[in-house]
């Protein structure tokens, strides 16, 4: 009889554990952004909680890093070289599975808050992206293309990383805003939170937040896409109709 309630203590310890870390409860601004022919671009508020056992906070307050991920996608990458005055393709690379989006935020730098094994695993951060080379090149060199493929997404803003960009407030709540461009690709983004202390990630959360076009563009889209007749039909028809416009004003003057 003396066994039962050790067995029940063992039963339940996984539970005990598991209620021994903190919860995030993370939420955004919106989880659908629309775009529309005058859409330039966007700001997404990621925001929430940390539950920590016992509604009681540690001594040493935690970090908070937020990412924004955009679906993955194969990408070839070549470099220019200038010969004989001209600039023409010479190497290039292929990556598997490149993030068409990428935006981290952090409340502090995140060399600062973790190690560069724990950033690898994560994800965290722009040179800890795992793009999966396809090609037989050499480190050195899909070094060289990672940053080359980074600095071009950086300067069309769909890379991005900001260090002490997120608040966090009574170390309970936390706010961070990410900018999209207007060049930002369709389709299932995923926003993560993770919660950092100590150099190891001790809570992560994620939601998923879609991006997709609507009204004409929305049609344009999924003609081009579904049915090739139907956009050229429509591509060729607005095309004349402006033209006879054009020369119906020109006309009247």
């Amino acid at each position: 009889m003396k066994r039962v309630p050790v067995l029940i203590l063992a039963a339940f310890a996984p539970l005990m554990l598991g209620q021994a870390q903190p919860i995030l409860v993370p939420d955004v601004s919106q989880k659908k952004v629309e775009i529309i022919y005058s859409f330039t671009g966007a700001e997404l508020l990621l925001f929430g909680a940390i539950l920590y056992p016992g509604g009681k906070s540690p001594d040493k307050p935690a970090d908070i890093a937020v990412v924004l991920k955009g679906p993955f996608q194969p990408i070839t990458v070549r470099e220019k070289q200038k010969v004989a005055g001209i600039w023409i393709n010479a190497e290039s690379t292929r990556f598997r599975s490149v993030p068409t989006f990428y935006a981290v935020a952090s409340s502090r730098p995140l060399d600062k808050l973790i190690d560069e094994r724990t950033a690898s695993i994560f994800e965290l951060g722009l040179g800890n992206l795992q793009l999966s080379p396809a090609s037989g090149a050499t480190p050195a060199e899909q070094q060289r293309f990672e940053a080359g493929l980074t600095d071009l997404r950086k300067r069309t803003g769909l890379f991005a990383q900001a260090d002490n960009d997120v608040k966090i407030t009574d170390d309970v709540l936390y706010r961070a805003r990410l900018a999209i461009p207007a060049r930002v690709p369709v389709g299932k983004y995923t926003a993560e939170t993770f919660l950092i202390q100590g150099g190891r990630v001790i809570a992560a959360a994620s939601l998923d937040v879609e991006i997709h076009k609507s009204g004409f563009e929305r049609f344009v889209a999924s003609a081009a896409e579904n049915s090739p007749f139907t956009y050229g039909f429509v591509a060729v028809a607005l095309s004349v109709a402006l033209g006879w416009l054009a020369g119906a004003v020109f006309r009247r003057f």
